[in-house]
Parts: C-alpha cells; sequence; structure tokens
C-alpha cells in the first residue's frame, strides 16, 4: 500500500487559517443532526463495564468508531462519521473506553493509548450480536492508536469480517506527540487534557484510597510525572517507558493484515512527522499512509460542505 503523495484534502475553510483554528472550530461550532444513540452495557471479563451506544440501520454491514482521549461516543467527530454511515444504510457502533460514558468505571483500571483488550471485547460482542457481512473500523486520535494496534497485534487472527482499518489523526508515537503538546504554542492541549484526566484520577483515588497517592496531583505540569505516577500504575504498567512502547502503535503496525489507511495532517498541533510512520508503509502490503498540508488535529472540515473530508475520505478507501 502507498504512502501517497498528494493528500486529496482541499484545504479548511478560510476563517480556519492556521493548525490551532482547524483543530478547535470543528469541534465547537458544529452540529451534527443525528438520531439518537441506543445504549448498551457491555459487561467485561474482569468485572468492569463498557458502554456501546448503537445506531441501528438494519444492515449487515458495521461501523465500530473509537473516540479520542477523554472523548466519547457524543463527540462531533464521532457523530459526524456516525451520520455519514448510517445515512448510507450502515449500522453503527460507538463505543466508550471505561470512564468515558458519564459514569466511573468499577475496576482500578482506566484506559490508555495502548490498551487493545476492550476493543477486542467490542468487536467480539458486536459479531455474536449479528451476523455482520463487513466490519470497519475508525479510530480518531487515541482511538486511532487501538485500531491500528489492535490489528497490528491481532494480524492474521483479525476476524473475516473486518475489512478495513482507519486511523486519523492519531499519535502512533505517544511520547513524540507528548513533547509536540509540551511545546509553549501547543501547552493549552495539555492544560485541557490534564484538567480532564487529573479530576478523573482524584475520582478513582477517592475509590481505591489506599493505591493511589494523590498528594501533589494537582501541582504536577508535565506528562512525565503524571504518566510515571498514574498513567502507567492505573493501566498495570511499571514504567512510563514501558507506557510510551505499549502506547505507541507504530511498534505494533509492521503485523497489519488488512488495508488500513492513516490520515495526519502536517500542521496538527498534537503531532510531529514521527506520528506518520512513512517507513513503515514504504513496503507494506496492508498500510497507507496520507499526510495533508493542513487539517489541524480531527478537523478536516470543507468549506460550505456539511460532511467533512475525513468522513468522505474514509468511505472513499474502503470502497475505492
Amino acid at each position: 500500500m502507498p504512502v501517497v503523495a498528494q493528500s486529496s484534502y482541499p484545504g479548511a475553510p478560510w476563517y480556519q487559517f492556521n493548525g490551532h483554528l482547524q483543530t478547535i472550530v470543528p469541534t465547537s461550532i458544529r452540529k451534527v443532526d443525528l438520531a439518537p444513540f441506543e445504549r448498551e452495557r457491555l459487561e467485561l471479563y474482569d468485572g468492569d463495564f463498557l458502554d456501546l451506544d448503537w445506531l441501528d440501520a438494519g444492515s449487515n454491514e458495521l461501523v465500530i468508531l473509537s473516540h479520542g482521549l477523554e472523548g466519547n461516543s457524543e463527540r462531533n467527530y464521532i457523530r459526524g462519521m456516525a451520520k455519514f454511515y448510517y445515512e448510507q444504510h450502515w449500522d453503527v457502533l460507538a463505543w466508550n473506553c471505561r470512564s468515558c460514558s458519564g459514569e466511573m468505571n468499577r475496576n482500578f483500571k482506566l484506559y490508555y493509548h495502548g490498551d487493545v483488550h476492550d476493543i477486542n471485547e467490542v468487536i467480539k460482542h458486536a459479531l455474536a450480536r449479528k451476523s455482520y457481512k463487513r466490519v470497519v473500523l475508525i479510530g480518531f486520535s487515541m482511538g486511532g492508536n487501538i485500531t491500528l494496534k489492535y490489528l497490528g497485534t491481532k494480524g492474521k487472527e483479525v476476524p473475516s469480517q473486518i475489512s478495513h482499518g482507519i486511523a486519523l489523526s492519531t499519535p502512533c508515537d505517544l511520547q513524540a506527540c507528548i513533547k509536540e503538546v509540551s511545546k509553549p504554542q501547543n501547552k493549552f492541549y495539555s492544560w485541557y487534557f490534564f484538567k480532564s484526566l487529573k479530576a478523573k484520577i482524584a475520582a478513582k483515588a477517592a475509590q481505591f484510597p489506599d493505591r493511589l497517592d494523590v498528594s501533589n496531583l494537582f501541582e504536577i505540569k508535565d506528562w512525565y510525572t503524571f504518566d510515571t505516577n498514574y498513567s502507567a500504575p492505573l493501566n498495570g504498567l511499571s514504567s512510563a517507558e514501558e507506557f510510551y512502547y505499549e502506547a505507541s502503535s507504530k511498534n505494533f503496525m509492521a503485523g497489519t493484515t488488512i488495508p488500513t489507511l492513516v490520515v495526519n495532517a502536517v500542521n496538527d498541533p498534537m503531532l510531529d512527522e514521527k506520528s506518520s510512520p512513512k517507513h513503515l508503509a514504504k513496503n507494506h502490503p496492508h498500510l497507507s499512509i496520507e499526510v495533508s498540508r493542513t487539517g489541524g488535529h480531527v478537523g478536516f472540515a470543507l468549506a460550505k460542505k456539511d460532511y467533512f473530508w475525513s468522513e468522505l475520505r474514509a468511505w472513499e478507501f474502503c470502497h475505492g
């Protein structure tokens, strides 16, 4: 599969003139008129749960959508893709990571960029629930990373119904991504994620008072300290270094056995070139990398269009 020499993304509306605006504005102003999701609670192997949100079009084709860090099924990027596929008469499953559906999960474990056990359970459940002929996996940011790692680690064991994987604005190298969002011009994104994650860590500490020391939680300013003290232990990992390795899909993508597309933007304020591992795709029979000049992070809006380019590109990749 190729490294796409020139992306087909024509560019954002004129007023979104840099990567920050192309990241923030599409999420803030978009209104997605979508039928209500039907929620299902999936009980997990370890006594925890996931909340799954469905749109049933009466189809034997299904798209499974995975959200980004501290996102959920109500994010506009999820709703936009859900609407597009639903209007093409596909069933839609937008699943929420542990603690992301509006209710804290039961177990000590949370979720992270490299956890593929839960998406595996979601896929197994969806295939058992209905006899789907075809399934497409689409992930955004962290959800894209989870999708890529799942496909890479499952390899030839990926269920035969899964035909394509698509990852949008994906931090394939998490440590490089952290360096990017830690730059002075990008620190707003670190602040945004820290605010939400620290509140969640405090809630988790209240659930398990003897397992987390949160005495200095709200003084932490850097990701390495946060990941050492919280991200790694909450997810059963021994160190920040192990966390970064396990959370970076580039370390696992070589095992991919189905057509898979990674789409990132050069001006994404959260990613650098290491998140678009062109060296892997160059000679890989199943991986495609497409890097647009603009688009921001999970942006890719189009002027005077109801749909975003990312939605059209996902459909094109699966039907080209």
